[in-house]
């Protein structure tokens, strides 16, 4: 009997241990759109078609950030660079073949899309769409998700701030800091 369960957790991820997830990986697809502003690509899922990020189970030999890079390319065609660093993660119930359910936790890696392929792998399985950071926050369901996305559209959004350029020691028009008299060579 111990057996039939082990080879039930294989072939579902289903786990006798109680509450504990089963680990993805996945990509946030972004790229700045015509106005400079971010852009996230979402790909619909196989069995409900609603929209996700591209993700999957790690790879033996890959590291986690690379096994999603590999996602990207087989759902949606994506190249690019991806973080090594992961932005987070996000939980979600994942619907197997069998029609049973499985938790999932999503390590969420982003991808800075330098094109997208002509053609791939699941390239007849899935529609692709670029959002803005909300739209993509309101299309997917997962709360975490929607949370990671915001998230990566405030730090898009602070660090387009800060690259503000300053020439000849002058400050922009608006932007003295407080205190500071116009005309105050001190930094």
């Amino acid at each position: 009997m111990k057996s039939l369960r082990a080879l039930a957790g294989v072939l579902t991820g289903w786990s006798e241990r109680s509450g504990e997830p089963r680990r993805q990986v996945g990509v946030l697809p972004v790229r700045p759109g015509p106005d400079g502003a971010l852009q996230v690509m979402l790909i619909t899922s196989r069995e409900t078609r609603r929209w996700v990020i591209p993700k999957g189970w790690p790879m033996k030999g890959l590291k986690n950030y690379e096994a999603a890079a590999r996602e990207a390319y087989e759902e949606a065609g994506l190249i690019g660079r991806v973080g090594r660093r992961a932005l987070g993660s996000y939980f979600y119930q994942k619907r197997l073949k069998s029609r049973d359910t499985v938790l999932c936790q999503v390590q969420v890696f982003r991808l800075e899309v330098r094109k997208q392929l002509k053609t791939w792998p699941e390239q007849h399985e899935r529609e692709g769409r670029w959002f803005s950071v909300p739209e993509a926050a309101e299309a997917v369901t997962e709360p975490g998700l929607a949370a990671l996305i915001r998230a990566a559209g405030a730090e898009r959004a602070k660090s387009r701030k800060a690259k503000v350029k300053v020439s000849a020691g002058k400050v922009p028009a608006g932007k003295i800091p407080a205190g500071k008299a116009p005309d105050d060579p001190t930094p």
